[in-house]
């Protein structure tokens, strides 16, 4: 599979370093235009979606929005400002890290990871840290491939307790599903091990450089990598219906965070989450050889068309098929209870991320009704 021409590269980097700064709410905006966009966000709860939030940010200004509920214990509405688990959006903000390790020397992008974490994976010799970040490792996924297969997965997991070294050896276990570099396959454990180079590499532990370089530096106020299974806050609860839309629904929102760690376990905001990858498009964090690595993409492959991988960063053309468009570019974050989607156009002019308190069991029209949110915060008109 080859990757995108340098020319496509080069023009979606050119775009995002001219990302205009966000107007003031509402500055300027068409009655017509917003309201389009609460009425998506009130489609997605129609369909049974307990809740969603969304942060907009385009030519017009800044949009936050919400609808639902946040709590179906208290009955609290959601807000536009809530927190919520940002799932696999956490794999860009490890990327970056690891992208400024490498602008720093301290380990090489084409460095076999058997050079800095010995024995930790079979063929380690083989496997580069680049490979690692754009899922062409071969790796299994110790997640989908393993522990989601077992019977009552997302209950047990809820509580369940991994070292990451844990995680890694039960993909290590599991084989690999094909030679390093010849193919295309996510992989959480990819991530795992990207977290344990980092603490490897800086003596500190994941979260701390995540805080250390990112979340402080861009006053995300908002943004943890949580050390317990607490959500801190005002936040959206996570709801998943395991026996059926009539019975009750199992509440995920305290979940072990030993299950997702570097891959997954990051908790966020809609405004947060824009500001950061605001600032990722711009270069605040990453010099500009380093970002033009990361945003070179390749297809997924059949089974996801339409979508393609860079360096922690994934490219959909989906979103705004048939309107000519060049395809976004951000992250989707995915764990019980919560799905998270934050999205840039390649001109740079439209942001929007949105999460919804619902994942796992969502239906095909759920999944239709949050696509709709997207496509009319992100496609031209």
């Amino acid at each position: 599979m080859s990757r995108t021409s340098t020319a496509l590269v080069s023009a979606l980097l050119a775009a995002a370093a001219v990302v205009p700064a966000a107007a003031p709410a509402g500055a300027a905006a068409p009655d017509r235009d917003r309201a389009a966009l609460q009425q998506s966000l009130d489609a997605v709860v129609a369909t049974g979606v307990p809740g969603a939030v969304a942060e907009v940010r385009d030519e017009r200004g800044t949009w936050r929005g919400s609808s639902g509920t946040a709590d179906l214990g208290s009955g609290r509405h959601a807000q536009a400002g809530d927190k919520f688990r940002a799932g696999s959006v956490t794999k860009t903000f490890v990327s970056t890290v690891v992208l400024q390790l490498v602008a720093e020397h301290k380990l090489g992008l084409d460095d076999a990871i058997e050079q800095h974490l010995p024995g930790l994976v079979p063929n380690g010799e083989h496997i580069t840290v680049r490979q690692l970040l754009a899922h062409t490792s071969g790796l299994t996924d110790y997640l989908t491939d393993v522990l989601m297969k077992r019977p009552n997965a997302v209950q047990e997991l809820q509580k369940a307790a991994y070292t990451p070294r844990d995680l890694v050896a039960i993909a290590a276990e599991a084989g690999p599903k094909f030679a390093p570099g010849t193919s295309w396959s996510y992989s959480n454990t990819n991530y795992v091990v990207l977290g344990l180079l980092i603490e490897k590499k800086t003596g500190h532990s994941l979260g701390q450089e995540i805080s250390r370089r990112i979340v402080r530096p861009l006053h995300l106020t908002g943004t943890s990598f949580p050390a317990t299974t607490k959500m801190p806050g005002a936040h959206l609860h996570g709801y998943e219906w395991f026996n059926g839309a009539s019975a009750a629904p199992s509440d995920t929102t305290d979940f072990s965070l030993s299950v997702y760690w570097g891959a997954g376990t990051l908790v966020s905001t809609t405004h947060d989450l824009n500001s950061f990858y605001r600032a990722l498009g711009k270069g605040e964090l990453l010099p500009s050889a380093l970002l033009h690595e990361m945003f070179t993409m390749r297809p997924d492959g059949a089974d996801r068309p339409g979508r393609s991988y860079g360096l922690g960063l994934e490219g959909n053309a989906n979103y705004c098929e048939g309107t000519g468009q060049a395809p976004v570019w951000g992250h989707t974050g995915s764990v019980a209870g919560y799905n998270t989607f934050s999205f840039t156009t390649a001109d740079g002019k439209r942001q929007i991320t949105l999460s919804l308190n619902q994942n796992i069991t969502k239906t095909e029209k759920q999944d239709q009704a949050a696509l709709k949110v997207l496509s009319t915060a992100l496609c031209r008109k």
